[in-house]
């Protein structure tokens, strides 16, 4: 196994002392770099052991904060936080733009070759990224098939993945529709998979707590999603040897 290296970074953001997980590769040459946001109960060790894989595969990963180095277990103190924030297409970006200038600010990070992916509420934020106009050369969501401003994702630059299970009762059907049809009038390369069977939130590990019905892992489903995501970044952000 290739040796990595991690450190906590300490950023401003929406008000919030964020607490973000830095992964590198060895070595000390220049990378391309990845942007990985949580789920809407914010950043935990299912985010950063995926940071870790990334730098494994020769990436500069961030793993951003939601919520100021709080995991909000309680679903109704995670819908409080997180509803306003995907109400506001502005706030989400200043939580994307903070974590992209740290990631930027990494020596070890190629600046040409940036890519943002995420898990529900995380996923927003990487969509309205690009929608925003940043510069990055892949984007992925799961769970997070969230829509913006009229004529907005016009100004996304680069492709577009995203995944979904078929039973999750949060992004729906329609939902599911209506992103097609936003990123489709768009003109955005995009591609949307369907995991057959899955809830909301199939790739997370189960945890210990009461989460919000629809909810559910998924083991085989899981895999095959974060198989999909490195695919992506491989063909839009090559590693050197």
């Amino acid at each position: 196994m290739t040796t990595i290296t991690t450190r906590t970074v300490d950023y401003p953001a929406d008000n919030l002392t964020m607490i973000g997980h830095l992964a590198l590769p060895a070595g000390d040459e220049r990378r391309p770099a990845v942007l990985i946001g949580p789920e809407g109960m914010g950043l935990s060790d299912v985010e950063r052991r995926r940071a870790d894989a990334l730098a494994e595969l020769g990436y500069v990963a961030l793993a951003f904060d939601l919520h100021g180095g709080r995991y909000l277990e309680d679903p109704e103190e995670m819908l409080a936080r997180c509803m306003p924030l995907l109400a506001d297409p502005d706030r989400i970006r200043g939580i994307g733009r903070a974590a992209l200038d740290v990631l930027r600010a990494e020596p070890r990070a190629d600046l040409n070759q940036i890519a943002a992916v995420g898990y529900g509420t995380g996923g927003a934020v990487a969509l309205e990224l690009g929608r925003d106009g940043i510069d990055l050369r892949a984007i992925g969501t799961v769970n997070a098939l969230t829509t913006g401003r009229p004529g907005e994702a016009a100004r996304i630059r680069c492709p577009v993945w995203a995944g979904v299970g078929s039973e999750d009762p949060i992004m729906s059907p329609s939902q599911r529709d209506a992103f097609s049809a936003e990123m489709q009038a768009a003109g955005v390369d995009w591609r949307l998979t369907v995991y057959g069977g899955a809830l909301h939130g199939f790739h997370h590990p189960t945890v210990d707590h009461t989460v919000v019905p629809g909810v559910g892992y998924h083991p085989r489903h899981a895999q095959r999603a974060w198989r999909d995501i490195v695919a992506l970044l491989a063909e839009c952000l090559p590693v050197s040897d």
